[in-house]
């Protein structure tokens, strides 16, 4: 989608991790300024394609305090926001009898507060534009299995609070929407699935590019969707 997002500003949380990157990638090609927002440092390896990125790093996003300075420094430099990409999140397999409750307040925290805390930061300025606001959620927010409970309870949090949100805005000109990847194709996946099938995988180009769509003025009309990419899982 050539220059759908020409002289756009898309602020990408969980930007410095693969999915991240690949959407900062994608929303650059399509012509945005994109802004990358993670806990982690700035990493040294950014690629050549995210140079012109503004990178934020160790921002704490889980708070309402993290969140606003993060949004705050893309406002400073990039001069408002139009589109926010909530990416931030994590993932950890744990079945009930033999794991810890801390495990779901951790993917309560970094699945869905950072989804929460960030879009409430940055909402007065995506209403004075009619921004967008994409989540990343989970095709197991919608159909669970053995040990991704603390995980896909978190997902389907962030499933609910986009269809709330889109309600709440829908009136006012913007969209919020969500993404349902099934398994992404990263090397931590590779590395702990070694005897599975990868090119049945989601590649985070593919969800890169339904983000950039979901952003753009041609998916206006859209809002409140969940839309699963499942690749052939």
């Amino acid at each position: 989608m050539a220059q759908a997002l020409r002289d756009k500003v898309v602020a990408v949380t969980g930007g410095f991790g693969i999915l991240g990157r690949a959407v900062g990638e994608a929303a650059i090609a399509a012509g945005a300024k994109v802004a990358l927002i993670d806990r982690a440092r700035r990493p040294d390896n950014l690629s050549a394609s995210l140079a012109g990125a503004l990178a934020l790093g160790e921002m704490d996003i889980a708070t309402a305090e993290g969140a606003g300075r993060a949004i705050d420094g893309v406002v400073r430099q990039l001069g408002g926001v139009d589109g926010l990409v909530a990416v931030a999140g994590g993932f950890r397999f744990e079945r009930l009898e033999e794991g810890d409750l801390a495990t779901w307040d951790l993917m309560y925290t970094i699945n869905l507060k950072t989804a929460v805390a960030t879009a409430k930061a940055a909402l007065p300025l995506l209403l004075a534009r009619q921004g967008r606001i994409v989540t990343i959620s989970a095709g197991a927010a919608m159909k669970s299995g053995a040990g991704m409970g603390a995980y896909a309870a978190s997902k389907a949090g962030v499933a609910r609070f986009t269809e709330s949100l889109s309600e709440e805005v829908k009136k006012r000109g913007m969209t919020v929407n969500a993404i349902l990847p099934s398994i992404i194709d990263t090397p931590q996946n590779r590395a702990d699935m070694p005897k599975a099938d990868f090119s049945a995988w989601v590649r985070p180009e593919e969800i890169a590019d339904a983000v950039v769509f979901l952003l753009s003025p041609q998916a206006s009309a859209i809002t409140g969707a969940l839309i699963p990419i499942s690749g052939r899982v």
